[in-house]
């Protein structure tokens, strides 16, 4: 029976017209049967397309990413509950995510398809929206959630507890609740700590709160945190890894608490948190002695 490869590709980028062809015909040649999202399939005729959502059905044996971090969290939320592997290839964008580089793709490949490559597990948060006690959405994310305002010139009242006890009342532009792999992402720019990847936590930071005391709090990943919205007649929202997400109210309170799912990552090379944290931040490295 073939196995099957599922490939997922950030929209419109320059290099798909040529780069998937390739991909898909280079794993026919080796036995593999492919279907791809629908932004794949625009430049391989015959491929089996599918929404990126459902792409899970196709039961891939793994998921090959064309493009940065922001196409493999999309990817991640696809096919995180069903343990499916993902393999992220760098298009040229700032990526913590997606490693591998484009010229090292097949090279890559070939020790994936050969079963010698390694999977690293990531931890998610899992978020559920409550409204006048009643649950009106539940999500999972790879890198945050963040409540932010709506309106340019207001902040926002936000009171932040951890396993129902009150941490503070935070009047901010936003809340961001990060796991461990998001650390890197929102959290980071707004002053918040680099946690590495299998660390037991999360970061709750603040975004630009009115009192200059307010600063990231890491607590442990069995917490539950909760944050009440306190909007008055301005609206607040949720956004789930930057690319989903729906309005609050006020009163919304939302739950987040370490998710079941993990997403498992394809790694092969001998690059460490560190080397990707030199490479991308251009971080110093080691002189000489």
């Amino acid at each position: 029976m073939k196995k099957t490869v599922a490939i997922v590709s950030k929209p419109a980028h320059a290099v798909l017209p040529q780069v998937a062809p390739e991909l898909v015909a280079w794993l026919g040649k080796r036995g593999c049967a492919v279907v791809g999202d629908r932004e794949t399939a625009r430049y391989v005729r015959g491929l089996r397309a599918m929404d990126r959502e459902k792409i899970a059905r196709a039961k891939p044996e793994f998921v090959i990413v064309l493009g940065g971090d922001g196409t493999l969290l999309a990817a991640s939320r696809a096919v995180s509950e069903h343990g499916i592997p993902i393999l992220g290839v760098n298009l040229g964008s700032l990526g913590f995510l997606t490693e591998v580089p484009l010229a090292e793709l097949y090279s890559t490949l070939e020790t994936v398809t050969a079963g010698k490559s390694k999977v690293e597990e990531r931890s998610m948060v899992e978020c559920e929206v409550i409204r006048r006690k009643k649950r009106v959405g539940i999500y999972s994310a790879l890198n945050d959630a963040v409540l932010n305002k709506t309106h340019l010139a207001r902040i926002v009242d936000y009171d932040v507890f951890v396993d129902s006890t009150l941490v503070a009342n935070y009047k901010a532009d936003g809340i961001i609740i990060a796991t461990p792999t998001g650390s890197t992402a929102y959290s980071l720019a707004a002053g918040g700590p680099i946690l590495l990847p299998d660390a037991a936590a999360f970061v709750i930071t603040p975004v630009s709160p009115h009192a200059l005391t307010n600063r990231p709090l890491v607590v442990r990943d069995r917490s539950e945190i909760s944050v009440v919205v306190k909007s008055s007649d301005e609206e607040a929202y949720l956004s789930i890894d930057g690319q989903v997400g729906e309005p609050l109210m006020d009163g919304d309170r939302v739950i987040c608490r370490k998710s079941k799912n993990r997403v498992r990552l394809l790694r092969t090379g001998n690059r460490t948190f560190f080397d990707v944290l030199r490479t991308r931040l251009k971080w110093g490295e080691r002189s000489g002695g």
